[in-house]
């Protein structure tokens, strides 16, 4: 009988950890939905990177504070070589509006040399490769963070009918099970919508996906969900088409209408 160890794959392509790419994280500290929901969702050979910024909440700054800040986590995650930087945080990326935001992108680029991406984009080239510009807008939020969503998305063309803030506690985003989310949309459904919007990167939203289609016909789109695809079109510009399960809905079948995906030179 030949022994286990001469069995066993012992390329580097077997080993523990491989991974073809790699997607860092800029998250919030208090998220902890993201990484499970990533690598639940990205095939196995895509590894997850995350660095934690206290920029939420009580923690919450400036631009320009937040901008030093991004440019330390782009850096480290750059030493990790990552292939594709997320700023991911939904209202944060939408808080100081198109140019903040890009001024956020300008600073991972610069610092990291990776595909830089955030959430805000990834949402927004979801809506366009999904052909939906009236929507109804629903998250834990308090109004306040809705408020600079809807200004972010309507300064782009788009049209928030209906919007609802939870007014949950960033501690509780978290905590909201996927049964209330569905229950929340059927109670606040627009027959004018093209699609249905559920932000935050720290809720179970991203489960009621394939359900919420189904039942309304319409797009639905998530703020890790459109993250998760836009990732993995960029990373398929190198890698060729990754697989993205079912359950992700609708959106998986299409491609981004713009994927800003070339390196910087």
């Amino acid at each position: 009988m030949i022994p286990a160890a001469e069995r066993a794959d012992l390329s580097l392509e077997g080993s523990t950890g491989f991974a073809r790419a790699r997607i860092g994280l800029i998250i919030p500290s208090s998220n902890r939905l993201t990484e499970p929901q990533f690598r639940h969702f990205l095939p196995p050979d895509v590894a997850v990177h995350v660095t934690r910024l206290q920029m939420t909440g009580k923690h919450h700054k400036t631009l320009s504070q937040l901008l030093d800040e991004v440019a330390r986590a782009a850096s480290a995650l750059g030493d990790a070589r990552c292939d594709v930087i997320v700023f991911h945080c939904t209202a944060n990326s939408m808080e100081h509006g198109p140019e903040g935001e890009q001024r956020i992108l300008e600073t991972v680029r610069a610092h990291s040399g990776a595909i830089a991406l955030s959430t805000a984009q990834a949402v927004v080239e979801a809506f366009r490769a999904q052909q939906m510009t009236r929507m109804v807008l629903v998250s834990p939020y308090q109004q306040a963070a809705n408020d600079h969503e809807k200004h972010y998305l309507e300064e782009l063309g788009f049209k928030i009918l209906h919007d609802v803030a939870l007014g949950v506690t960033p501690n509780e985003f978290l905590t909201v099970p996927p049964a209330r989310w569905i229950e929340i949309v059927r109670a606040n459904l627009r027959d004018e919508a093209d699609g249905y919007f559920l932000s935050c990167t720290n809720t179970t939203q991203i489960d009621t996906i394939p359900l919420l289609e189904a039942e309304l016909g319409k797009p639905v789109v998530n703020s890790n969900q459109a993250t998760i695809w836009a990732c993995a079109k960029r990373l398929g510009e190198t890698l060729g088409p990754l697989a993205l399960p079912q359950r992700l809905g609708s959106l998986i079948k299409h491609e981004p209408a713009s994927c800003r995906a070339a390196k910087p030179a």
